[in-house]
C-alpha cells in the first residue's frame, strides 16, 4: 500500500493552521494503481474515520467502479484537499428548534495551495494508468481555473499537470512529465442533478474501454 510520508502530511497540516477545516484524511490504495482518482475534498464521515470516499458519495464510487471491473482495492483514492472544509449553519429540528451544525462546503485555493505537497507528491510517485477527476475542484487543481468539467468529462487528455514548485509559491507551476486524465462528474453531483446519471455512466463507460485496451496491449 502506498502510504504519504509523515513529514508531507505534517507540512499541509501545519499549513492549513487557522482555516476552518478539521481531520485529515491520507489517500488509500496500490503504488501501481489501475486508477489515481482525485476528488473534492473530505466530507464529514470521512473527516471522522480518517477513509476517503464514504457514505452515499463513497456508496456511487463503488458502484461505477463495479462497472468497469474494479474495486476499492484497486485504485488509489486522494482529493484536492486532505481536511474537510466547513461552514457553519442553523438546522431546524422536528420539534422547530434551530441548532447550529456544520456544513461542507468546497475548499478554497488558497486552502488547496496549503495541501499541494501531498497531491504533488502522490502524481509524481504513484504509477496510475490513468487519472481520474471526479468533478470541477479536483479537474481545475490539476489542469487549471480554465477547466470546466461541463465541456471536459468524457475525454482522454495528455498533458501535464499543475504542481507547487516551492512551498512560498502562491501559483502552480507545469510538471515536465505529462500525465493521462479523464475527467468525469463528482459521484455526488447525481444527488443534485440525477440528469447527469446518463454522463456519468458513459465516462465510465470510457474509463473502462480505457483500461481494457491497456490490459489488451500488455498482452500482445
Amino acid at each position: 500500500m502506498f502510504r504519504i510520508p509523515d513529514d508531507i502530511a505534517q507540512t499541509a497540516l501545519e499549513r492549513s493552521e487557522g482555516f476552518q477545516v478539521e481531520g485529515f484524511v491520507r489517500g488509500e490504495g496500490p503504488e501501481s494503481p489501475t486508477l489515481l482518482l482525485v476528488g473534492e475534498a473530505p466530507g464529514e464521515h470521512e473527516a471522522v474515520h480518517g477513509v476517503p470516499f464514504i457514505g452515499r458519495a463513497g456508496d456511487e464510487l463503488m458502484k461505477s467502479l463495479a462497472s468497469v471491473g474494479l474495486s476499492r482495492e484497486d485504485v488509489y483514492m486522494t482529493s484536492s484537499f486532505r481536511s474537510r472544509p466547513y461552514k457553519w449553519g442553523t438546522k431546524k429540528e422536528r420539534d422547530g428548534s434551530l441548532t447550529k451544525r456544520k456544513y461542507n462546503r468546497p475548499p478554497t485555493q488558497k486552502e488547496q495551495l496549503a495541501h499541494a505537497p501531498v497531491l504533488d507528491y502522490e502524481v509524481a510517485n504513484l504509477k496510475p494508468k490513468l487519472i481520474v477527476t471526479l468533478g470541477n475542484i479536483g479537474l481545475q487543481r490539476l489542469l487549471g481555473k480554465h477547466a470546466k468539467i461541463t465541456t471536459l468529462h468524457g475525454q482522454l487528455l495528455t498533458q501535464p499537470v499543475q504542481y507547487l514548485k516551492s512551498l512560498n509559491d502562491t501559483r502552480y507551476s507545469w510538471t515536465d512529465h505529462s500525465y493521462t486524465i479523464l475527467p468525469t462528474f463528482h459521484p455526488a453531483s447525481i444527488f443534485y442533478r440525477p440528469s447527469l446519471r446518463t454522463d456519468l455512466e458513459e465516462d465510465w463507460l470510457r474509463i473502462g474501454e480505457y483500461i481494457q485496451g491497456l490490459n489488451y496491449n500488455a498482452l500482445e
